[in-house]
């Protein structure tokens, strides 16, 4: 029985098998097909749309009430060969989140900065004008208007008030901050110059918001300039007040308070700068009865740049499309496309900027024509009118007035005393007026150019040396009608001896210092090269010199930032590294500290800070000096008065603690050599010692001698090699004034009196600085 419906299925597949077949295969080929249209659904990228039936929720079949609805897990799609295609729209960098805070009262914070003193002079009288009438109005009672504050670009960090909005105290976290800026705009390097690139800085830093000033109730920027000159924004007024306005625009996120303001030096600048504070103070009041805001504007308020007319007239009728892309050039601006960004192997590597710095590089257009120190502009006529010589285009030379002291008899300073250097046979100049530093006690009154690259036109050192050479002379010769100059010191002051290049700014900034240094010592010149440790690496290509000098002038971080206020961001470090090159260097130069002890700044529970720099560097002799008043509006806003001029006995006691300091220390130092009249005391180290007699004083003809031997065999020699034994009059305890002079008293108790025997012993008198 059970073989029947075998015989009867095998008899059904003879007569229909070629069906069944057809069936199988035409079955299989439709999975494969749907299959694959499947897979090619879910690799599908999610940019680009598919036309699919949705479901909605009537399609959905009804489930019984028991049902559990399992959660659909995410089909995988298996990786391309290739490489990964991203797709889609690129995200806008997004605007700081600024933490919504009711704001309860508004403080103005004027910036301002000044070269010559003029811009200073205008932006506290509007200070003055807008804090009287702040006063005089009557306050709201949900939003006040507090007093406002004045702070000089050149004195504050950057960082506090430029990289976010200051924060407002815990007695008030409702207070926020309006800034108003005042500043001119030079066509030379200034403080304004490493403003801009902080400002730009902050603002393409990746790891900082886009807008992190953003915190801020508004800004405003006025600018001094000169028509004369620059008779439009187009061609170059105000351009440095149109820069700084842009920049703000960018990092507050459109928040310009008020529009940018603009006045001629020479013509309507106070009348302007007036309309302005009206504006300030208008703006102010409306904040303050807006609870804080700037209220409404029209499309495109805050722009960084100004966009053309018919664009305007079609954003004042129509509403900001915020898809739209946003024009980030104007029609004139020259930016390089990325194919142009490239090495140009005709172009010589001399032309590119000398950077010393962390600060990315500026390009500059006219580079090999770009002048430091124009002879048109402000601070030729400064320095010029300080009694300097401007030697081409970024040198300078003057007479110090220690050099019309020796020519009458009446005392050299203290290189005499400690090294045998006369000041009628020495020459103070400088190859690079500009300088990486802005130190409270500069004499130079704030007008020397500041920079962190060399970025101008360098001149050969041959013009330099003749052109200092040449100024000397001049000044020199300008002196033979002064009442007590002695012939035979005249005659010897026209034989250059000594050049000391520590006139103004960083002589070591010249990028051809080391064939500046070979033209003096080619004449017999010996040369002592004084730098601010700022400029490590060109520290350590520096070549033989007769004396190398470091400025030391504070032990720590946070003191040094506000006695020298430098430009570096990393100035801390450079130091070090200095300090590193220095100990490397000292048994091939001379090597020397030199502190400048300011009271209040770096004398006070300092000295272990010092002794440990010392151990550092290792130097062979530490000059210590009191700090000399210059008595210029530039000391007077750094907070330096006389009272700040420590006197001698002062620097003695510091003197005699760093001494013991380094004893206790194990470090061979030694109290050498002094010279009361210029405040100033000399530590030597004890490889100076020779039999008990210190020998401070240089050699001159060995040193030229050895010099000499060095270029023709190769030999080395050592500062031991051309030292020469102190004379007793200028070892310490005695005074250090030459007997050769008369000293001739200025001042105190002995005025008017001639040849006064300098003090023995141990000077513990107070002395002028």
């Amino acid at each position: 029985m059970a073989a029947i419906p075998l015989q009867i299925a095998l008899s059904l597949w003879h007569a229909y098998r070629a069906y069944i077949l057809v069936i199988i295969v035409v079955t299989f080929l439709a999975v494969t097909k749907f299959s694959s249209q499947r897979k090619q659904v879910e690799n599908q990228p999610r940019g680009v749309e598919q036309v699919t039936h949705k479901t909605t929720i009537s399609d959905k079949p009804a489930q019984p009430g028991n049902t559990t609805l399992a959660k659909s897990t995410p089909l995988k799609s298996e990786p391309k060969p290739g490489p990964k295609r991203l797709r889609g729209l690129r995200p806008l960098k997004g605007v700081a989140n600024v933490t919504a805070q009711a704001v309860s009262a508004i403080r103005p914070i004027f910036f301002f900065t000044s070269l010559t003193g003029t811009t200073e002079k205008s932006a506290r009288a509007a200070f003055e004008s807008v804090r009287s009438k702040l006063q005089a109005a009557p306050q709201n009672a949900q939003c006040k208007v507090l007093d406002p504050e004045l702070h000089d670009l050149s004195y504050i960090d950057f960082d506090d008030y430029f990289v976010t909005a200051p924060k407002p105290p815990t007695s008030e976290p409702g207070l926020s901050y309006l800034y108003c800026i005042i500043l001119p705009s030079y066509d030379i390097d200034s403080i304004i110059n490493n403003f801009l690139n902080h400002l730009d800085e902050t603002h393409n830093d990746f790891r900082i918001d886009t807008s992190p000033l953003s915190g801020l109730t508004g800004y405003s920027v006025f600018g001094f300039g000169d028509k004369e000159g620059w008779p439009t924004v187009e061609e170059g007024f105000c351009s440095q007040a149109v820069a700084v306005d842009k920049w703000l625009a960018k990092l507050t996120g459109k928040r310009r308070a008020y529009p940018l303001g603009f006045g001629d030096a020479k013509t309507d600048g106070d009348h302007s700068l007036q309309e302005w504070c009206d504006g300030i103070v208008s703006v102010l009041h409306d904040i303050s009865e807006n609870g804080g805001g700037l209220g409404e504007g029209v499309p495109g308020s805050g722009d960084p740049i100004e966009s053309d007319e018919e664009d305007a007239e079609e954003d004042s009728q129509q509403p900001q499309n915020l898809n739209r892309p946003r024009r980030t050039k104007t029609r004139n601006s020259q930016v390089a496309d990325l194919e142009d960004i490239k090495f140009n192997p005709e172009v010589p590597l001399d032309d590119e900027p000398i950077d010393f710095t962390t600060y990315a590089p500026t390009k500059i257009s006219s580079l090999s024509s770009k002048e430091m120190v124009p002879s048109t502009s402000p601070t030729y006529t400064a320095l010029t009118k300080q009694g300097y010589t401007i030697v081409g285009s970024h040198s300078g030379v003057k007479i110090c007035r220690w050099t019309k002291s020796a020519l009458r008899g009446r005392g050299s300073c203290y290189k005499n005393s400690f090294y045998g250097i006369k000041s009628h046979l020495c020459m103070e100049s400088t190859p690079s007026l500009s300088c990486s530093n802005k130190c409270i006690f500069c004499w130079r009154h704030g007008t020397n150019p500041v920079g962190t690259t060399w970025r101008w036109k360098v001149d050969p050192p041959e013009l330099i040396f003749n052109g200092v050479k040449e100024g000397h002379y001049k000044k020199i010769k300008m002196l033979r009608g002064v009442p007590g100059v002695r012939a035979e010191r005249f005659a010897e002051a026209m034989r250059i001896r000594h050049c000391a290049l520590s006139l103004v700014g960083e002589p070591i900034f010249y990028p051809h210092i080391n064939e500046l240094l070979s033209l003096l010592h080619g004449e017999h010149i010996s040369s002592f090269l004084v730098c601010n440790a700022q400029h490590p690496d060109e520290l350590a290509a520096l070549q033989r010199v007769t004396q190398l000098y470091v400025s030391i002038d504070a032990s720590n971080r946070e003191s040094l930032r506000k006695i020298d206020r430098p430009l570096h961001r990393d100035f801390w470090e450079r130091l070090q590294r200095c300090l590193d090159i220095l100990r490397e260097k000292r048994n091939v130069h001379r090597t020397v500290y030199r502190l400048t002890l300011v009271k209040g700044f770096n004398i006070d529970d300092e000295v272990e800070g010092y002794a440990d720099l010392v151990e550092k560097g290792l130097p062979c002799f530490i000059e210590i000096k009191g700090v000399t008043y210059c008595g210029t509006s530039s000391s007077s806003n750094a907070g330096l008065t006389m009272q700040n001029v420590p006197f001698y006995h002062e620097i003695v006691a510091f003197v005699v603690a760093l001494n013991e300091e380094l004893e206790r220390r194990g470090l061979s130092y030694g109290l050498s050599a002094e010279h009361a009249h210029s405040c100033c005391v000399l530590l030597a180290s004890k490889r100076f010692l020779i039999n008990g007699k210190w020998h401070t004083r240089i050699n001159y003809e060995r040193f030229f001698e050895l010099l000499e031997r060095e270029k023709q065999t190769g030999e080395s020699f050592t500062p031991e090699d051309y030292m020469r034994e102190t004379e007793e009059w200028a070892l310490w305890g005695n005074g250090g004034f030459d007997p050769n002079d008369q000293r001739v008293h200025t001042k105190g108790k002995n005025k008017g009196k001639i040849g006064v025997p300098p003090p023995s012993g141990k000077v513990i008198l107070a002395g002028t600085a």
